[in-house]
């Protein structure tokens, strides 16, 4: 209600809203889209040149005759925003003082320097429209009356404020329980979401699965004890089959809700159709090679790299050419899509890349060709070895009693799909991984997923995660 407030923001929240039901609905055509973000390009170059001490000097060589005259070619002569400028430059990133924010957010600061992230109230206003847009369908696929938990943490983090702003744009009750906060617990948890009937849960893959062993540890059954329809998950990879052996063990749909980071916000989001689409009123995607930075081809529309993206709209800390460190792949959309803007799918950050046996394997890759030769699967974890000149795989998958039969048969066709593509034998064993693998939204998939035994030194991201573990008293 604070734009009731502000007359300025009022309008600009309707036309928000009406901008984005319109390109819902696909009215928005190519040239007019592509007009639209070049010119929303241009105020967001002079708006942080003026603004922010770090692009001030950064876009120098900018002036206002190159600024009018951008072209999707000439945008390439842009410097990038990288990750080091961030942690380096910190409140010099800023188009405005925290104190017009209307809320500050930071980084987690677990692999590195915690860095500003506030959000003003046209941060808030386009991205959650955006959301709001996007997940309106999705929940109107499993019925009305929705209870919501919001299970993430709220202490200068976004995901309470923004899920919950969401919902309730939706007309929907919200319980902000994250199960890490001491306040709550998991097994506070599991009571409130069977007390209150938790219809949708939003949370990382991590927490649903923590949350399912410590019901069936309590005896209770998720499927038939709780009332979950479904999941919307972020915060780390989610890969289909992750997603299809969370759901089967809570008789729920997991969705990949969200991609998006405390310092870009919201770049994607999951629409009706169960994908993850980009959201080109909001931000300007590029695509490029991680080692070269120039332009990644499209091929059949596709086009597969590091993400770079430049905001479309001027809030607190506009980015412009920002690396993000993450590699995804974007599709166009199909001419009977239901919804017109490209098919995202984040295939993992680009240092958590890994070599196996000379094949460069994303995480999306691994984990992808791990969990779709299972079923009834709770966790895993995947140790790497090198024996006799030849990399190798160990599996170790956690399966909860009144899982699928057939685990033997399952287990050999992912040993074969392993030496198939990329020459590593593989074994699967059987029983809990450990507290790590909860520390994915933390630290990162790879610390979190994988233990490399190639490695001399320890990763520092590993010592991390192993430091949450041991803070939280997981076993």
């Amino acid at each position: 209600m604070f734009t009731l407030f502000d007359d300025k923001l009022d309008a600009f929240a309707r036309q928000t809203l009406a901008d984005h039901r319109r390109f819902d609905g696909g009215g928005w055509g190519a040239q007019e889209l592509h007009e639209r973000q070049f010119a929303l390009l241009r105020e967001t170059l002079r708006y942080v040149k003026e603004g922010s001490p770090f692009y001030r000097e950064h876009l120098s060589a900018l002036d206002d005759a190159d600024i009018e005259a951008l072209t999707p070619e000439s945008l390439a002569r842009i410097p990038f925003t990288t990750k080091d400028d961030l942690r380096r430059e910190l409140h010099n990133m800023l188009s405005k003082p925290v104190s017009d924010a209307w809320i500050f957010y930071e980084t987690t600061g677990t692999t590195g320097r915690a860095t500003p992230c506030p959000r003003d109230n046209v941060d808030s206003l386009v991205n959650n429209t955006a959301l709001t847009i996007c997940y309106d369908e999705v929940f109107r696929q499993h019925g009305e009356d929705h209870v919501v938990g919001v299970m993430g943490p709220s202490e200068l983090h976004s995901t309470g404020d923004t899920f919950g702003d969401v919902c309730r744009n939706l007309g929907h009750a919200v319980a902000k329980m994250w199960p890490r906060s001491p306040v709550i617990g998991t097994k506070r948890a599991l009571e409130v979401m069977r007390e209150l009937s938790i219809s949708v849960v939003f949370c990382a893959p991590n927490v649903a699965i923590s949350l399912a062993r410590e019901a069936i540890e309590a005896g209770l059954d998720p499927r038939k004890d709780f009332g979950v329809r479904a999941f919307m998950f972020t915060g780390e990879l989610a890969t289909p089959g992750l997603l299809a052996n969370i759901g089967s063990i809570w008789g729920a749909t997991a969705y990949n809700c969200l991609y998006a980071s405390q310092e870009a916000s919201v770049l994607g989001a999951v629409h009706a159709d169960g994908r993850l689409r980009t959201l080109p009123l909001n931000v300007l995607y590029e695509v490029v090679d991680p080692e070269t930075g120039e332009a990644a081809p499209t091929h059949e529309g596709v086009r597969e790299g590091e993400l770079v993206l430049t905001h479309l709209y001027q809030g607190s800390k506009p980015l412009v050419r920002y690396r993000t460190g993450d590699m995804v792949r974007l599709s166009a959309a199909g001419e009977q899509d239901a919804y017109p803007s490209e098919v995202m799918l984040p295939l993992g950050r680009v240092r958590d890349l890994i070599d196996l046996n000379g094949h460069r394997v994303s995480a999306y890759e691994l984990e992808h060709t791990v969990l779709s030769h299972t079923a009834g699967v709770l966790d895993y974890q995947i140790t790497i070895d090198r024996v006799a000149s030849v990399d190798t795989l160990a599996v170790k998958l956690e399966i909860p009693a009144g899982a699928p039969d057939g685990q033997e048969a399952r287990a050999a066709a992912l040993a074969e799909a392993a030496q198939l593509a990329w020459g590593c034998p593989l074994e699967v064993s059987y029983g809990r991984p450990g507290g790590v693998t909860a520390t994915g939204a933390m630290v990162s998939w790879k610390a979190a997923r994988v233990h490399d035994l190639r490695q001399s030194v320890v990763d520092p991201e590993r010592q991390a995660a192993l430091a949450i573990v041991a803070a939280r008293g997981d076993r």
